[in-house]
């Protein structure tokens, strides 16, 4: 089975909103074992959308039309589909009713263009949508198969799991069932990763492996496909355990929705422990990181921003000469500024922060050299030398989730 992806949009095309939708449409085709060989983007211009729903017919059997699914005369997808297909549009009674409620709900009369979210190419298969109000479709011609998927990701990320994965693995393979497991790196890149793995993945059959990097992590997603739940986790767990004894070390957590924060601040709240931070180089944003986990407040004790040597002393109780002496960069001030934090704020663990973020070097040091120091209440303090590649914010953000891992790794010993 070969498909493509025809995303509609022409803000996508003027880059105004990013393709999220078909990469991860892309993903779970793979999961799957369905070939995604061509993409396309097309305008809101009928011509052209019928231009590309022919050019995808002469080299996929199954052709997906993303977006174009809302009430605005620029949402056009069902519309040319149906035409394509020779077909009219047919309308969804309980779509249809749940328009009516959700204007009888917001007190103002629904107008006539916004009852076609109800409709569908009629003799498709519906697939309802829990999260909003346009319906997405499966239409079965001969020789090839018709999706329309919505475009606003909540609505599109659910209907794709709950609906679509499920409709084609009954197409694919009758009762089987798909299972994923999600495990997060880091510290590692991914051509270290697959270079670790490498034979895993070469021999790949049920489950599979894929490797993603977003935003300085790697995630591997194991995959199977077995007749229950059970059986395909049964499949996933020996490939789990060969994946965590090769690279165990960079392993944080599992799942698409966790992160490094989270991590962090459940190990806290497990220890309960408290945290406070110092920060030069990433000026706010390790703590801004934490601030976002929801009851961060009871194990984060507020921290500084400490940029210039003499706010390093002001704040933290430093001896500013000492500072210039050793270099802001440095082992000596990581540690000093991870120790004054603790004292200062009265925590259990303080993390500091400084290094050259760039884009030019400073101090005599090139830019991505950063230092992090580590306070414990009873424990010798710290520091590690990292040196991170990219631009400025590059090496910022990669510094705050090493300091994320740093607390991960210490309270996980």
């Amino acid at each position: 089975m070969q498909a493509e992806i025809i995303a509609v949009g022409t803000e996508i095309l003027l880059g105004q909103i990013v393709n999220s939708n078909a990469s991860f449409l892309a993903k779970q085709f793979a999961d799957l074992g369905i070939d995604s060989l061509n993409q396309q983007v097309v305008g809101d211009n009928p011509e052209r959308m019928e231009q590309a729903l022919q050019l995808a017919d002469s080299r996929a059997d199954v052709v997906v039309l993303l977006g174009g699914l809302g009430p605005t005369k620029d949402d056009l997808s069902k519309q040319v589909l149906a035409k394509h297909l020779g077909v009219p549009l047919a309308t969804d009674q309980p779509a249809h009713d749940k328009l009516a409620h959700y204007a009888e709900q917001q007190h103002h009369t629904m107008t006539a263009n916004n009852w076609v979210q109800a409709q569908y190419p009629e003799g498709a298969h519906v697939l309802a949508n829990h999260v909003g109000l346009a319906v997405g479709a499966v239409f079965e011609a001969p020789g090839h198969r018709y999706i329309l998927l919505p475009g606003p990701p909540k609505e599109f990320k659910p209907m794709v799991l709950d609906q679509l994965v499920p409709y084609l693995l009954k197409v694919l393979g009758g009762n089987a069932v798909l299972k994923s497991k999600v495990l997060r790196f880091f510290g590692i890149g991914e051509s270290a990763l697959v270079t670790e793995l490498q034979d895993l993945i070469e021999n790949q059959t049920n489950p599979t492996i894929a490797p993603y990097i977003k935003d300085w992590e790697v995630t591997l997603r194991i995959t199977a496909k077995a007749e229950t739940p059970e059986a395909a986790q049964a499949l996933i767990a020996p490939m789990q355990k060969a994946v965590l004894n090769r690279v165990g070390q960079y392993f944080y957590g599992f799942g698409d929705d966790n992160s490094l924060a989270q991590v962090a601040v459940h190990a806290l709240s497990t220890h309960h422990l408290t945290l406070t931070a110092a920060e030069s180089l990433t000026a706010g944003a390790f703590q801004a990181a934490l601030g976002d986990v929801p009851g961060v407040s009871e194990w984060f004790k507020g921290g500084f921003v400490t940029y210039s040597n003499h706010t390093k002393a002001l704040f933290l109780g430093l001896d500013e000469a000492k500072i210039n002496a050793d270099g802001a960069v440095s082992e000596q001030t990581a540690i000093a500024m991870a120790d004054g934090a603790l004292s200062k704020a009265e925590a259990d663990i303080a993390i500091s922060f400084t290094g050259v973020a760039g884009p030019g070097p400073a101090e005599g040091q090139e830019a991505g050299t950063v230092w992090i120091g580590l306070a414990q209440s009873g424990k010798p303090t710290t520091a590690a030398l990292y040196h991170f590649p990219g631009a400025r914010a590059d090496v910022r953000g990669r510094a705050v989730k090493a300091g994320l891992f740093t607390i991960y790794q210490a309270l996980n010993e």
